[in-house]
Order: C-alpha cells, then structure tokens, then sequence
C-alpha cells in the first residue's frame, strides 16, 4: 500500500468518526429535548409545592422560591388549615399502602404458580386456558365493574380494602401469569422431570426449585402490580367511597372539594406525594424491570 493510498484511508476514517461525532451529539441534543420536555412539568410541581400563594400570584411559573416554604406539603399530608369536610391525604396514603402490599404479593405468588402448572405440568386443555388467560389481559377495566360490583356484594366485602385487594388480584392475575409463564417457558424441563424422578411433588419443586430462580420475572410482576394497583383510579371510586377509598380517589376529590381559595402549592404537593412510590420504585427498580421482561425472550 502505497503512502497515498495510507492518507487516503487515514483522511476517510477521520471522516467517518467525524460523522458518527456529529450524529452522536444530534441524537443527545433531540434525547436532551425530549427529556426536558418530560421533566419540566415536574420541576414546575416541585417549585410550586415550596412556594407560597403569594409568590405563585406573581406567576412565574419556572422561578425557584424565596424560601422553602414546607406548610403546603404539612396540608395536603395532615389537613391542618383545612376547613371540615375537606380531604387530605394521610389516611388514604395508608390505605393504598394496606391494598398494594397484599395485592401484590397473592397475584404474583398466584401468577407464577399458574405459569409453572401451564409450563412444567402440561396436562389436557392446558392451551386453551393460557389462551383464556391471555384474552383476559385484552379486558378493559369497564367491561368487568358491574359483574365485580355484584360479586362484592354478594360477599359482602363491598367498600372495602379487602374487597379492593380481591379486585385487583383478579384483574391482575391475567398479567403476572402471562409473564410467568412466558419466562417458564425457557427454563430447561429436564430440572422438573429430575426432580419428579426424586419424589419432589408440585409444590415442592415450585418452592424449592422454581421459585429462586424466577427473581427477574418476579421483580417483573412486582413492579408491573405495584404501579398498576397505586395508580388505579376507575377500580377506587368505582367500589369504595369515604374514608375507605385510596389514595389517587383522595387526592381527586381534595382538588375538586376543597375551600372556596384554590391552593395551588398544596395541590402540586398532594400529587407529588401520591406519585412519590411508584417513582421511587422505577429509580430504584427500573433496571430489573427492563432485565427481567428479556430475560425469557430467548429459550436456552
């Protein structure tokens, strides 16, 4: 190779790695944009929340407060300087804490149980109840109120916590076990039959053999519930009413009926404070949750 043929290919490499700069810093710029895009109306909420009446009245929206001014976020936790009948948070934090730990625990336990028995322990019919239970995710939360409402009646657990639980657990069940079973799918059946071949029963080998390896899935299913079940609007107001009712049912009904002076700075803390779990459980979780749905993708 001759010395021009040399600068030729070091001129076009350089060339090369100075588009790949350019299209590289293209793609931060756009990245940067839409992330701005996406967090400036939470910068904004967090300002808002710290800032007093008479500072939102200036209205500059984007401007950082005076002071950190904390009375705002003491109202919408505790109610106090609220007049009788409005809403605050507090109690409906709890009961949305008192609904999403069991709820996510039976439909998760409940879903990886299903997809092991759809997978591991093939039986007659086995086809045809995933496609049902994959049918139930297509399911839109309307369809199911009147049928649910009736059910809770009838047992007699309707405006209830417990009755909010067995809401979710149901709908949710569809979801865990598609899950389960998609990631079941790709684990070798050699381990079941081995240990079927050592006298381990269902159980036993759900316990002992599957359950601690399913720890990417389940991190799946527990994230997916949590967020689905502390989020939930339509199943809240829908069966429970007054004191009973969670968290998001309390925080719409404190910005529709609170006093006759509109609070803004309590009503941005209000929401931070009921979004404040399922963002912590994303920062802190969102890694595995992305892990975990590919980690069944491929069979091996």
């Amino acid at each position: 190779m001759t010395e021009n043929n040399i600068q030729t290919y070091k001129d076009l490499e350089k060339s090369s790695n100075t588009k790949k700069l350019i299209y590289r810093w293209i793609l931060f710029v756009i990245l940067g944009i839409f992330a701005l895009y996406y967090i400036t109306p939470l910068y904004v909420m967090i300002v808002t929340s710290f800032k007093t009446m008479e500072e939102i009245r200036q209205g500059n929206l984007f401007s950082l407060p005076s002071s950190l001014d904390l009375s705002s976020w003491d109202v919408a936790w505790s109610g106090q300087g609220f007049s009788a009948g409005d809403v605050y948070l507090k109690t409906y934090f709890w009961n949305s804490v008192k609904l999403v730990v069991p709820g996510v625990i039976i439909s998760t336990i409940l879903g990886a149980i299903n997809g092991y028995a759809l997978t591991k322990w093939r039986f007659k019919g086995d086809s045809y109840i995933f496609l049902l239970f994959l049918f139930g995710t297509f399911i839109p939360y309307q369809a199911i109120l009147l049928p649910m409402s009736r059910t809770l009646g009838f047992l007699g657990i309707s405006n209830s916590i417990y009755g909010l639980i067995l809401v979710h657990v149901v709908y949710g069940l569809c979801f865990t076990t598609l899950f389960c079973r998609n990631y079941y799918i790709s684990i070798s059946d050699e381990i079941v039959k081995a240990a079927r071949i050592d006298g381990a029963g269902f159980f036993k080998i759900f316990f002992k053999i599957m359950l601690p390896i399913s720890a990417p899935i389940l991190v799946v299913t527990i994230i997916w519930q949590f967020t689905m079940i502390w989020n939930d609007f339509l199943f809240g107001a829908t069966f429970t009413f007054g004191e009973e009712a969670p968290i998001q049912v309390a925080l719409n009904n404190m910005v529709l009926t609170s006093s006759s002076v509109k609070r803004y700075n309590v009503d941005m803390a209000a929401a931070i404070i009921a979004g404040f779990p399922t963002l912590v459980v994303y920062v802190l979780a969102g890694k595995y949750f992305i892990r975990g749905l590919t980690a069944g993708s491929v069979k091996g």
